[in-house]
């Protein structure tokens, strides 16, 4: 049997509103195969135009198996760059992040122009051209300071997702804004475990205390319901006269969803008390409290937007049992910490969410790997939004491996 008919016949062995066989969050060619077929070939979320504002400034991401530079170039334009020397492979940015004249590589110093173009090779005699031996492209993306980067040959549509989400995302001036805060935590789990865990908050009453000082689950994030809620329905319409897009916009494949939500009774941002942890506001709508809303994009992010601050969250396998989970709090660029914001207050809700959730997604793991594992049913009333991501998946993979 081939790889990736032996791949299909795990999905295969999935019963409909049940969690997923054992091999697909821990078999070493289920993974093979989630990166070819989607991290290879997806849109993946890199990081913020406003993280790269001056030409040089850099970040680089692992997605499976591409090391990628995304940089501003002298024309001030961001693209993606594989980050691999066109010499003997070696990695040309190092670093997590950083601004640079030139990318160098440290290996031989072949020096690069920050749009690829080799510059100078030193001892490659006469008959070699520089002209063809410049870095790799990727393919790169903005949407509304989010840089999106796929690595495949040919990218899949981006205008679709572009057209649904920027009207969400425009109103909070994320271009105005900086990172605060950034928090990179390695969790030893299956990078489904990790989207699966987040979406669903039936585990969260006896385990985000300080989340649920803010936060109220609303099935209508998982399509469930929305249309019948009238609290929720007045939440839309109140935010929507502001200038907020607010009612639920998914794609027909369940790739990517919008929405905004209410916030637990007199709550307006993700505080252990609940008030506002900087003294500034993303929108210029006037309404006060527009709860929060929500996007996700599978594989690799799922962002919060409030009125005070938005954190964006990136997911990147590292194996098959290792996930990188990368959060950021951005606030307005002339926030002032000390000032505007104090940076306990603004980060301990999700500090705290966010290492409770790796306990649960390894301790996860460890079960699911057991022989003795068998995947059980998912709650008709709690858990769509996990059902609904594995059945995304399953479908995605079920094509993919079949072309």
């Amino acid at each position: 049997m081939n790889k990736k008919a032996a791949v299909a016949g795990f999905i295969q062995q999935r019963k409909p509103r049940h969690a997923l066989p054992s091999a697909l969050y821990g078999d070493v060619e289920v993974y093979r195969q989630d990166l070819q077929q989607i991290w290879h070939k997806e849109w993946i979320f890199a990081g913020h135009t406003f993280e790269l504002e001056k030409p040089g400034q850099y970040l680089t991401l692992q997605i499976g198996d591409y090391p990628v530079i995304v940089v501003r170039g002298a024309d001030g334009q961001v693209r993606a760059l594989h980050n691999a020397c066109r010499h003997r492979g070696s990695k040309v940015c190092t670093e997590h992040s950083g601004k640079v004249a030139k990318l160098v590589c440290p290996y031989h110093k072949w020096t690069f122009e920050l749009d690829g173009k080799l510059l100078f090779a030193g001892n490659m005699g006469e008959d070699f051209d520089k002209a063809d031996y410049g870095l790799r492209p990727a393919h790169c993306q903005v949407v509304n300071s989010y840089i999106y980067v796929c690595v495949a040959e040919q990218a899949p549509d981006f205008e679709k997702f572009r057209a649904a989400v920027s009207p969400f995302i425009a109103p909070h001036n994320l271009e105005d804004c900086k990172v605060a805060f950034e928090s990179n935590l390695v969790e030893k789990g299956n990078w489904k475990l990790v989207f699966e865990n987040n979406r669903e908050c039936y585990h969260c009453d006896g385990t985000h205390p300080e989340l649920l000082n803010s936060y109220v689950e609303n099935l209508s994030v998982a399509g469930v319901g929305g249309a019948e809620d009238p609290e929720l329905v007045a939440h839309w319409d109140r935010c929507e006269a502001a200038g907020l897009p607010s009612r639920l916009v998914m794609d027909e494949a369940g790739q990517f969803r919008m929405t905004r939500i209410p916030l637990s009774a007199g709550a307006v941002s993700y505080t252990m008390n609940g008030k506002p942890a900087v003294a500034r506001r993303l929108d210029k709508s006037g309404e006060e409290n527009i709860g929060a809303l929500l996007y996700f994009n599978y594989p690799s992010t799922w962002n919060h937007f409030l009125g005070d601050h938005a954190l964006s969250f990136r997911v990147l396998p590292q194996g098959p049992n290792e996930t990188l989970v990368t959060t950021k709090w951005l606030v307005p660029k002339d926030a002032q910490e000390g000032l505007d914001y104090d940076l306990e207050t603004l980060t301990r809700v999700w500090l705290a969410t966010n290492d409770q959730d790796r306990r649960l997604v390894e301790g996860t793991q460890a079960g699911v790997n057991s022989p003795a594992y068998q995947p059980g049913p998912y709650s008709d009333i709690a858990e769509n939004g996990v059902c609904q991501f594995d059945d995304w998946y399953c479908a995605t993979m079920v094509r993919k491996l079949a072309d």
